[in-house]
């Protein structure tokens, strides 16, 4: 009786828990995703934003037009003041170059340290099967250099529905404000 209670009680512990199972290993750093299925416009938008405070580049470009699930290809007209500046903006600017840009952003910013997009303003006009989205923008981008690092004007974005049903971005219009440096200087400055 006396080694009956021992056993007793080790062959239930070891079959009443998973002390001994491995778990599944977590992925490395994968960052915080608050990505949604864009099936609104308005979905796009809050995409947006949350790929700038998740710093996630996938995010970020699931925001615009895929050639594999549309026609359309993405569009980007940077402001006049930036072309004079950064001449290649103005040079087929495309969805490798949005990445480009957006990683290097990501790079430059401490782990801990989040970048904020905010749309103001905003409209949404639909038309047949686009959609008009203007605002005005504000980003900030913390840096630890006593450099600018915020970024204001206007945008028009042109969405469409595709062939996945979802709303994606392909012509972006950039406008620049006076006295303050656009999105479009941002893209130059980091690409």
């Amino acid at each position: 009786m006396k080694f009956k209670f021992p056993i007793l009680f080790l062959i239930l512990l070891l079959s009443g828990c998973d002390l001994f199972v491995t778990r599944e290993a977590e992925m490395p750093d994968q960052g915080r995703s608050n990505f949604q299925l864009a099936t609104e416009p308005e979905i796009v938008m809050s995409n947006l934003i949350n790929s700038f405070a998740d710093k996630n580049v996938q995010n970020y470009l699931a925001c615009f037009v895929d050639s594999a699930f549309s026609s359309r290809r993405f569009l980007f007209q940077p402001s006049s003041e930036a072309v004079s500046q950064y001449q290649f903006l103005a040079e087929g600017w495309d969805l490798a170059d949005e990445q480009r840009y957006f990683s290097s952003v990501i790079a430059s910013v401490e782990k801990d340290f989040p970048l904020t997009l905010l749309l103001n303003d905003s409209s949404l006009t639909r038309s047949g099967d686009t959609v008009l989205y203007s605002a005005s923008y504000f980003i900030n981008i913390p840096l630890s250099q006593p450099e600018s690092s915020s970024y204001q004007g206007n945008l028009q974005f042109t969405l469409v529905n595709d062939d996945r049903s979802v709303w994606v971005i392909y012509y972006w219009q950039d406008i620049k404000l006076p006295d303050s440096p656009s999105w479009s200087e941002l893209k130059g400055k980091y690409y």
